[in-house]
């Protein structure tokens, strides 16, 4: 069993509309963009960050949008539900806030014990957030957001898998072990982790598989503290049979890939360099910062993105 993985790292999803994934990101969840880039392998799309003050590990949301891409149609196969953590005694406030600022699909709900706010983001993705008293990560605290509501970073993903067994073991070999079931949901927790904990496997034998769009999630990714590390993961699960990239430097972390049995693409991430390589805190996300194969696709990128902010 591994014990280089610390959590979660980042979750990466698809989007239609950038202008409105910024907006929801940074003014309805209350978030700092930590980064506005763009897609290696296709830089006439951005690749927005979202996250607390610095782009911690366990705290960032990325997006991929594609103007005019279709919907995704949720099912198995796919990361179901992405679940923030807030602290204890707060959803009364983010209910209240989330139907003021028109957010759909909000529904209150308890599982494993924990309070969660159930909504949906602007192309129909799942999100809900969780209380939980004994999160002490700070907040981003610069979005009009009280900090003693403000979200503190991932609490966990759900997995909607046809048959979770095959991916429940490679979790364990992954550093996570089983701490609770609830009806046809699995818990697993990594000990001594960075706060984004928590895997839920959700077995759905009858479901359709998903189909990859807007509202979908493209991949999730787990952190390691750095690139000795994440070789010694790539190495163990090569050994153990699966396909794994190469690692794929992709400037504020390095990256290795793999598709696991249930279908959903993993990535490992290194937690350096980080997001202030290339920009000082304070400035974060502020200017368009390209990968260097891009750079001579500025003029052109700075003129046709769609502008974020007027």
């Amino acid at each position: 069993m591994l014990d280089q993985i610390k959590g979660l790292h980042h979750v990466t999803s698809m989007a239609r509309d950038a202008r409105q994934n910024n907006e929801f990101f940074t003014k309805k969840l209350g978030l700092r963009r930590v980064k506005k880039t763009v897609n290696f392998d296709a830089p006439d799309v951005y690749h927005l960050y979202y996250a607390d003050e610095v782009g911690t590990p366990g705290s960032v949301m990325t997006y991929f949008p594609f103007p005019n891409i279709g919907k995704g149609r949720h099912g198995v196969g796919e990361v179901g539900t992405t679940v923030y953590s807030v602290p204890e005694g707060t959803l009364a406030y983010w209910e209240m806030r989330f139907a003021d600022e028109g957010v759909m699909g909000l529904s209150r709900e308890e599982t494993f014990g924990e309070k969660r706010l159930a909504f949906a983001g602007p192309d129909g993705d799942g999100f809900a957030l969780v209380e939980n008293k004994a999160d002490h990560r700070a907040p981003w605290a610069k979005a009009g957001i009280p900090s003693d509501e403000a979200i503190r970073g991932f609490h966990s993903v759900s997995l909607r898998l046809k048959d979770g067994g095959a991916t429940e073991e490679l979790l364990k070999f992954m550093g996570y072990e089983e701490v609770d079931t609830s009806g046809n949901v699995k818990r697993l927790a990594v000990k001594n982790g960075n706060g984004a904990n928590f895997v839920d496997i959700e077995a759905l034998p009858g479901a359709a598989f998903a189909d990859l769009g807007a509202g979908s999630v493209h991949h999730v990714a787990f952190a390691v503290e750095n690139r000795a590390k994440q070789l010694e993961v790539r190495k163990a699960l090569m050994d153990t049979g699966y396909q794994v990239t190469p690692v794929i430097d992709r400037d504020y972390f390095w990256a290795i890939y793999f598709r696991t049995p249930g279908g959903v693409l993993f990535e490992v991430s290194t937690n350096e360099p980080g997001f202030d390589r290339d920009e000082d805190t304070a400035h974060l996300g502020e200017a368009l910062k390209l990968p260097t194969q891009h750079q001579h696709l500025r003029p052109y990128l700075e003129q046709h993105l769609q502008k974020l902010e007027d």
